[in-house]
Order: C-alpha cells, then structure tokens, then sequence
C-alpha cells in the first residue's frame, strides 16, 4: 500500500495543483517495488503462475458483474 503511494506521489494526480514534470524512473522505480512485494506474496502463497491468471479471470468476472449491475 505505501509502495502504491509513493508511484502515486510521481503523478499528477492533485487536478488542482500545478502540473509537474513526469519522471518516469521515479515511477517505474516505485512499481519495481510493487511487484517485489506482490512476488514475495505470491510465493508465500505457493500461487503457480496458473493460479494467478485463474485468480484474476475469477475477479475479472466479479467486477464485471458489478459493472452490469450497477454496483
């Protein structure tokens, strides 16, 4: 999660503020730290690559029936 806001700090995403440059190793330095986690979490879990993509189709499919019902 503070990994999540430290690539989010490397955005313009405050629409009020000033727009500053994009410094794109700053912001792919902060995902390189994302993924470090979410890899150590996955062996942790003993997640197999298969169990990833299954995992993801499975809540792909939740939040598209969220979208079709307005949720």
């Amino acid at each position: 999660m503070h990994e999540a806001v430290e690539l989010q700090r490397t955005t313009n995403w405050k629409w009020w503020k000033t727009p500053t440059v994009f410094n794109e190793a700053d912001a792919r330095e902060e995902l390189i730290d994302i993924w470090h986690f979410v890899v150590q979490a996955s062996l942790e879990l003993n997640l197999t690559p298969d169990d990833i993509v299954e995992e993801y189709k499975r809540k792909n499919e939740i939040n598209r029936e969220r979208q079709r019902s307005g949720y």
